[in-house]
């Protein structure tokens, strides 16, 4: 039968079940991308995550390709001479001929091989190959454009690593290229051009088209059915949407998470008491945490509706005489040139007031010791001496503070055009005792090594209670993701890849920790309605640690959905559709038609769920009679996620056939990867032609390049 148009993502996976192994002893796969070992965005996370799969499925025929970055390199990479005959005459030819080539293990789970070019050892190449690429595809670069240069250096060097590998060969190899986002998709067009016999692969993560309409206030989820360039990408490509997944890791301890959080929790606490020194006037028992993270896209990541909500969750707590705190983390990287002053102080005075407790407590233990030595009780008035309050005292005098604590830590560039400062001081969150809601926007990636917040991502997200992402354009979406694997409930939209595919496979996501803000309109996404949905599910659901607890485990075991063991499946599906595509007399690829009933659907919760429904608090005050239903909720965890492990149904594993040893054509297929899931704009049974000009959509977007199939 002929392939498939698309396989959709509703039936996750709609790809057939394996009758036979596929031999890929004597297949290549060069995974090409800019985030090898270069972490700059969530195509790393991707890569770093997905190569333990992938290198278990190819193993010594799997390569990484990537930029030589040596900052990177000392921390992240050994290495080695290549172990492969043919690519280490590749690399030795190739640095013979001006360039450097290094090859190592890339320290990660799997420890995949990596090819790292270094581009700027290449420079004096860069004006050739402009106008070879002028010539060639009427491509024009600025001249002033670095990461376009870049782009350029990379693109021609993989396409020339490619291309002398298959030189070096004895036989005609079997290679599958697979390049991710345009920083590496030079290099595809370059081997189309070349006629080298390569299957490729182009996956697209995101395109800046999408980014910055929706950023312009352009209500172009409702327009998308008049672009027209969804009739030319839906008759002349094969595509196919691919999730992305993370590697999880199931603990020895069932409910070893809770453990994890509670202690990342705790980290977190000792932060705020020294961020909120001299007015730590709440009682952290009672405070609760949301985040929102992510590349800094004020409003496609929907950071401006976060703001605008908790300004009027901040009314609403106050008007209500609530008890209950919460601290918003917004931690998007920007331009700081330094710490605030103010927070390493707060750091500070906190440790010499654990300092002074400590010094305190072993004079106190001292006096105790020596009293019941000689058999006495100790009095206790006299167990702290004079010294000991002055101690004390002068402790309690340095954590005086003239002003409010800081809402930045760190010292920004463009403070005064800063979008999400701007709006802190329009809606008048300034971290003041009387305010509910406290906001800390921390601008920079967290790292176990900061003087501020030592921990890592991984951590952080443990400790909070609640990931807050409400995107107006999010192609997938690994914020919310995270937080599912974690066992950590998240708010999200369906207007991002996340949410859609949550929406798709679970009956009720909320009552599994996956709270979706329905969004049917560019209007519908307002401040009003979104501030309800946060209050009446998103926070007080969590104001009882039983709820809380129950919440987390049913959220985490959704991990098995994400995981890369199962969402893989996707990418191994294309990178043997590339191989029976190019090389038809040696592989076939045979996948039947999606169905409802294939892969992964997880049922309601065998009790009743612990999130309300939307109209349970029309406030924040709730009654007593609540609290107490809840404690006379039956749940058993066990019992209840063994039920559900019954009904689940599982997916499917894709075949894949070997044809008999033949002469294959060498001829090359692009397959244009999705990881969004509005698939259902693309669809048609027709026949590709070629040449014909692909365009790459992304959430119904189009990417700007033109390649050939």
């Amino acid at each position: 039968m002929p392939l498939a148009r698309s396989l959709s993502v509703t039936s996750l996976s709609g790809l057939e079940d394996w009758d036979e192994e596929f031999d890929l002893e004597n297949a290549v796969l060069f995974e090409i991308a800019w985030e090898v070992a270069n972490k700059v965005g969530g195509i790393y996370t991707v890569i770093q995550t997905k190569a333990r799969l992938t290198a278990e499925e190819w193993g010594e025929n799997y390569f990484l390709v990537g930029p030589y970055v040596e900052s990177n390199v000392r921390t992240q990479v050994e290495l080695i001479e290549p172990t492969n005959p043919e690519l280490k005459r590749t690399i030795d030819k190739m640095n013979s001929s001006g360039c450097k080539v290094y090859f190592g293990r890339w320290l990660i789970e799997g420890s995949p091989y990596v090819v790292l070019i270094d581009v700027a050892f290449t420079a004096w190449s860069l004006d050739r190959w402009k106008s070879e690429l002028w010539d060639l595809c009427d491509i024009g670069v600025p001249w002033f454009d670095r990461e376009a240069n870049d782009a350029v250096l990379f693109g021609f060097l993989t396409a020339w690593l490619l291309g002398e590998y298959a030189a070096q060969s004895e036989e005609p190899p079997h290679v599958v290229a697979h390049f991710h986002e345009w920083l590496a998709g030079l290099g595809l067009v370059l081997c189309r051009h070349r006629q080298l016999p390569v299957a490729t692969i182009f996956t697209t993560h995101a395109t800046l088209l999408g980014r910055y309409l929706c950023a312009g206030n352009v209500d172009f989820y409702n327009n998308l059915a008049e672009v027209g360039v969804f009739h030319c990408a839906a008759h002349y490509i094969y595509y196919i949407v691919t999730p992305n997944g993370l590697n999880v890791k199931k603990f020895s301890a069932v409910h070893e998470f809770q453990n994890l959080h509670a202690q990342s929790k705790n980290r977190i606490q000792e932060f705020i008491r020294g961020h909120f020194y001299g007015h730590l006037d709440f009682n952290l028992d009672k405070c609760l945490f949301l985040f929102i993270a992510g590349r800094y896209e004020f409003s496609n990541k929907g950071a401006d509706i976060f703001l605008e909500a908790l300004a009027r969750l901040n009314y609403l707590l106050r008007v209500n005489h609530s008890d209950v705190t919460v601290i918003a983390f917004f931690i998007m990287p920007a331009r700081t040139n330094n710490f605030n002053v103010e927070t390493l102080k707060g750091q500070a005075v906190r440790k010499q007031l654990w300092d002074t407790a400590h010094t305190v407590k072993e004079r106190f233990g001292k006096k105790l010791y020596e009293s019941l030595l000689v058999g006495q009780l100790p009095d206790v008035s006299k167990m702290l001496d004079k010294e000991d309050f002055t101690i004390m005292k002068r402790a309690i005098f340095a954590t005086q503070r003239q002003c409010q604590p800081p809402i930045c830590t760190h010292n920004m560039l463009e403070d005064s055009s800063d979008p999400i400062l701007n709006c802190v001081r329009r809606i008048g969150l300034f971290n003041s005792s009387a305010d509910r809601v406290k906001i800390i926007f921390h601008p920079e990636f967290l790292s176990s090594t900061s003087p501020l917040l030592p921990m890592d991502y991984e951590e952080f997200v443990r400790g909070c209670h609640l990931g807050v992402f409400p995107s107006y354009y999010e192609p997938w979406g690994y914020t919310p993701a995270e937080c599912t694997v974690m066992g950590i409930p998240s708010v999200s939209t369906n207007l991002s890849g996340f949410g859609c595919f949550m929406e798709e496979h679970i009956a009720d996501p909320s009552a599994y920790g996956t709270f979706l803000y329905i969004c049917y309109t560019f209007n519908c996404l307002n401040m009003q309605h979104f501030t309800s949905y946060l209050l009446s599910t998103g926070i007080y659901i969590l104001d009882r640690r039983r709820q809380r607890i129950i919440q987390r485990n049913r959220t985490e075991r959704l991990s098995d959905l994400l995981d890369w063991r199962y969402l893989g499946r996707y990418y191994t599906a294309a990178r043997h559709m590339a191989l029976a595509k190019a090389f038809p007399d040696t592989y076939i690829y045979e996948p039947q038609e999606p169905t409802s009933t294939t892969g992964f659907r997880y049922p309601r919760p065998a009790s009743v769920p612990p999130s309300p429904a939307l109209s349970r608090h029309s406030s924040p005050h709730h009654s007593e009679a609540e609290d107490n239903d809840d404690e006379d909720e039956r749940y058993d965890e066990d019992l209840e996620a063994e039920k559900d492990r019954v009904n689940i149904r599982q997916p499917y594993t894709p075949p894949l056939k070997n044809k008999s040893p033949g002469n294959s054509n060498g001829s090359s297929v692009c397959f244009c990867f999705v990881p969004a899931l509005l698939y259902h704009s693309l669809s048609g049974d027709h026949q590709p032609h070629t040449p014909v000009s692909v365009c790459v959509l992304f959430l119904g977007l189009p990417v700007s390049a033109s390649i050939y199939l």
